[in-house]
C-alpha cells in the first residue's frame, strides 16, 4: 500500500475542521433512507441497467478495478475521482455532505475515520444489502473494522496486518538473534548499538497510528464506544506494556530519531543505520520501490511479542469502500462495493501489490507460495497471512479518532523530544481527548 495508511496522526488545517463537524454530528445524525432489504437481484439488475457512478478514492490499484467492472458491466460509467488523499479527502467529502451537493456514491475511508462517519449515519448500514452475510469472506482485523453498533458501515479493501521487516544483513553481521518478544528487541537494540553506535534498531519520533497499532497487540484497550457513550483509559494493561519497553528504548536513544517516509528514512534504511521496521504487510512495495540497494538483504519475520510463545497481532493501516448516505445510487454502489472488494475486483488489487483482506486469497496456495525477489526468495506472504489470523479481536477506535490523532504530537509526541515519559504523554492525550469528546456532545469516561 501507499506510505499515507501510516500517517495516521498527520491531521492539519482543514483536516481539523471536518473532525469538528463530523464530532459535532456525531450525536445527532439522522438515519439513512431505505432500510428494508435490498436483494442480490436488485443489485445485479441495477447493474445491467447501467447509469454514472462516481468513486472517490486514492488507492492506486483501483484505476485497473474500474476497468474491469466497466468491462463486465458496459452500461455502467465510473468516475474515479482522487480528492485528496485520507484526511484531505474526509474534509472534502465532509464538505459535500454538508453542503447536500456533489457528494459520491463509493468514497475509500481508513478504517480508524470509519467511527466518525458511521456515528454521524453519513455513510449507508450496509446490512440492508446483506452485506453481514459476507463475515467469513473477510480476515478478522479489516471485518471488525467496519462494523459499528451492529451495523456494517463498509467492504473491507485491504489490509496491515503486522510484521517485523529486518535487515539480515546487518543482523548476520553482528552475530544478533531476529527477536522473538519485545524484551528480546530491547536487548537487540542494545546489542546494535554496541557493536555500531551509528546504528538504530528501529526509527521512531512519534506516531499515534503506531502506538495505537502496538498498544492493541499488546492486548490493550484503551478505548470503548457504545453509541455515544465513550471510555478513553491509557492506564490500562496493554497500554503499560507498550509504555514501558517503548520508554527504554527512548531513554537509551536506540531509536532513530528519523521520522518516516522522510530521505534520512530512506537513506537509513538502504545503509543498514535502521535495521527494522515494526509496520503492515504492505510495505514490500515501498522497500522495493524506495529503498533498492536493500533488495535481497531484508527479510521478514512475525511480529515480536509481548509474552514468549504467544501469538498476537494487530493492524496497521488499511481502507474500506463505503457508501455516502448521500448517494443516489446505492444498489448501483453496492454492486461496485462486492465486485472491488470481494468478487473479481480482488485478485485485480493483489496484481498491483495491494495486499487483500480477504480470507481465500490470504489462505490460496498461489498467495502463500509467492516468493518475493526483494526478501531473497522468502514466501513472505506467509508471515503475513498468519500475522493476518492472529489479529487481537476486541479493538476499537474513537468516533472522532481524526480528530485525537491530530493532537498525539503535542501529548504521547513530547516524549521523544523532552523529558515527558510516555506515560506522562499517555495521560496527557486521555485528558485532552476526553475534553474534546465532551465538548463535542458525547459522554465521556476516563
Amino acid at each position: 500500500m501507499n506510505k499515507t495508511l501510516t500517517r495516521r496522526g498527520l491531521l492539519q488545517g482543514s483536516a481539523v475542521a471536518a473532525a469538528l463537524a463530523l464530532g459535532l454530528t456525531g450525536c445527532g445524525g439522522t438515519a439513512p433512507a431505505g432500510q428494508q432489504a435490498v436483494s442480490s437481484n436488485a443489485v445485479e439488475e441495477a447493474l445491467q441497467k447501467g447509469g454514472k457512478l462516481t468513486v472517490w478514492a486514492w488507492e492506486p490499484t483501483l484505476k485497473k478495478v474500474v476497468e474491469g467492472f466497466e468491462a463486465k458491466y458496459p452500461n455502467v460509467d465510473v468516475e474515479l475521482v482522487n480528492a485528496g488523499t485520507g484526511n484531505d479527502q474526509y474534509t472534502a467529502l465532509q464538505n459535500a455532505i454538508s453542503a447536500g451537493s456533489g457528494v459520491p456514491d463509493v468514497a475509500q475511508i481508513e478504517y480508524y475515520a470509519l467511527p466518525q462517519f458511521s456515528l454521524a449515519k453519513s455513510v449507508t448500514d450496509l446490512s440492508q444489502f446483506g452485506a453481514a452475510e459476507l463475515k467469513d469472506t473477510f480476515t478478522p482485523g479489516p471485518w471488525s473494522s467496519v462494523q459499528a453498533a451492529g451495523g456494517v458501515y463498509g467492504l473491507p479493501m485491504d489490509s496491515g496486518p503486522m510484521a517485523l521487516f529486518y535487515n539480515k544483513e546487518v543482523f548476520d553481521k553482528h552475530g544478533i538473534a531476529v527477536p522473538k518478544t519485545w524484551d528480546e528487541f530491547l536487548e537487540a537494540g542494545r546489542a546494535l548499538k554496541k557493536a555500531d553506535p551509528n546504528a538504530y534498531i528501529a526509527n521512531d519520533t512519534g506516531d499515534a497510528g503506531f502506538t495505537t497499532s502496538m498498544i492493541w497487540q499488546a492486548g490493550g484497550k484503551p478505548y470503548k464506544v457504545d453509541g455515544s457513550n465513550v471510555t478513553v483509559n491509557f492506564s490500562e494493561g496493554g497500554s503499560k506494556k507498550f509504555a514501558e519497553t517503548w520508554q527504554k528504548l527512548i531513554d537509551e536513544k536506540l531509536l532513530a530519531p528519523v521520522g518516516s517516509w522522510s530521505d534520512e528514512w530512506y537513506k537509513g534504511l538502504g545503509s543498514g543505520t535502521i535495521a527494522t521496521l515494526p509496520i503492515g504487510a504492505w510495505m514490500p512495495g515501498n522497500l522495493s520501490s524506495g529503498v533498492a540497494e536493500g533488495e535481497g538483504k531484508w527479510r521478514v519475520a512475525p511480529l515480536p511479542q509481548w509474552e514468549e510463545g504467544a501469538k498476537s497481532s494487530s493492524e496497521n493501516g488499511g481502507s474500506s469502500l463505503a457508501m455516502p448516505a448521500a448517494g443516489s445510487r446505492a444498489a448501483l454502489a453496492y454492486g461496485f462495493l462486492k465486485y472491488s472488494n470481494v468478487d473479481d475486483g480482488v485478485k485485480t488489487r493483489i496484481d498491483g501489490g495491494s495486499f487483500p483482506a480477504t480470507a481465500k486469497e490470504i489462505s490460496s496456495p498461489e498467495f502463500l507460495n509467492a516468493e518475493f525477489k526483494y526478501f531473497g526468495g522468502q514466501q513472505a506472504n506467509k508471515v503475513f497471512a498468519e500475522s493476518a489470523q492472529n489479529v487481537v479481536q476486541g479493538w476499537s477506535y474513537l468516533p472522532f479518532q481524526v480528530y485525537a490523532n491530530s493532537i498525539f504530537n503535542d501529548t504521547v509526541g513530547q516524549a521523544y523530544v523532552s523529558d515527558t515519559k510516555l506515560t506522562e504523554g499517555l495521560d496527557a492525550w486521555q485528558k485532552a481527548t476526553v475534553k474534546y469528546g465532551t465538548e463535542q456532545g458525547f459522554t465521556v469516561k476516563e
